[in-house]
């Protein structure tokens, strides 16, 4: 068995407050590694053509 294969059969062994627990954590984990993707490549000038659209848009949007 692998250890992946371990680590789900845990994982579906956890009380459900334990699971909700563990799910919370992942959940968390992805947003920080998202966080640190999005600065890393606004750092970069990856998204630079964001601000650019916004911008060019600016004079067509409506306010709400």
């Amino acid at each position: 068995m692998s250890r992946l294969e371990k680590i789900q059969q845990a994982i579906l062994a956890l009380p459900e407050t334990e699971y909700k627990k563990l799910r919370q954590w992942f959940s968390e984990l992805d947003w920080e590694k998202w966080d640190r993707e999005i600065e890393t490549d606004s750092d970069a000038g990856k998204l630079d053509f964001l601000i650019a659209e916004a911008l060019e848009e600016r004079g067509t949007l409506k306010d709400l």
